[in-house]
């Protein structure tokens, strides 16, 4: 089985996956991003660097689902190939990052990535505010997040929205991350745990009442 874990930078995306592993004992699958040669010629020229950078993550993303589709246990994954092209990708292309030829010839790879991939069985997308997502970047102190604009965030934030409610085909779980604290709050996971057992086993508490989609 094969969850994914969505959400904007800062929404607590590898807090939730690293929890729920631990919880139900699945693997936990976090994207290598440091890892990407391209990365730091990106932030010097990102006009310049964009379209390198996104084919190789498209290509991680990729490797990493064909071998998550493989395994016999439950793999928890921290962001999914659907939201790289759907939010990341699109957003890059609309801040003119990425030439039409460019664009076209991503947009054609991932189609037919496609062909050979699956929807995870369940994606959960934790949608917060950018006042909220702020607070977290900011709490956990990584210095080339310390820059990023308002104004990026609120765009990727709406590139969520869209992706989720429009794009995304699989089924899903939108899970209102301001009013919970998961990470310190044993409560709020409760409920966030209820909701799963009760998506992927049939399992249900009456007491359970975070916001559904």
């Amino acid at each position: 089985m094969h969850i994914a874990i969505a959400g904007n930078i800062g929404s607590g995306k590898s807090t939730l996956t690293r929890m729920l592993a631990r919880h139900y004992g699945w693997e936990a699958r976090f994207e290598a991003v440091d890892e990407n040669p391209y990365l730091e010629d990106y932030y010097k020229d990102i006009h310049r660097w964009s379209f390198n950078l996104e084919v190789y993550f498209l290509k991680e993303r990729f490797r990493d689902l064909i071998d998550i589709q493989s395994a016999t246990h439950t793999i928890v994954q921290d962001r999914s190939i659907f939201e790289g092209v759907y939010v990341f990708m699109q957003n890059n292309k609309a801040m003119g990052n990425l030439s039409d030829r460019d664009y076209d010839t991503y947009m054609e790879l991932f189609e037919q990535m496609l062909e050979v991939v699956h929807y995870p069985d369940l994606m959960i997308y934790l949608r917060a505010s950018v006042p909220h997502l702020v607070g977290n970047i900011q709490k956990r102190g990584r210095d080339y997040e310390q820059q990023m604009q308002l104004e990026y965030l609120r765009n990727l934030n709406q590139r969520y929205d869209d992706f989720i409610n429009n794009k995304y085909r699989g089924r899903v779980m939108v899970i209102d991350k301001d009013d919970l604290d998961f990470e310190h709050n044993p409560k709020d996971f409760a409920q966030i745990v209820d909701r799963i057992d009760q998506t992927l086993f049939g399992l249900f508490s009456p007491l359970s009442s975070c916001t559904s989609q």
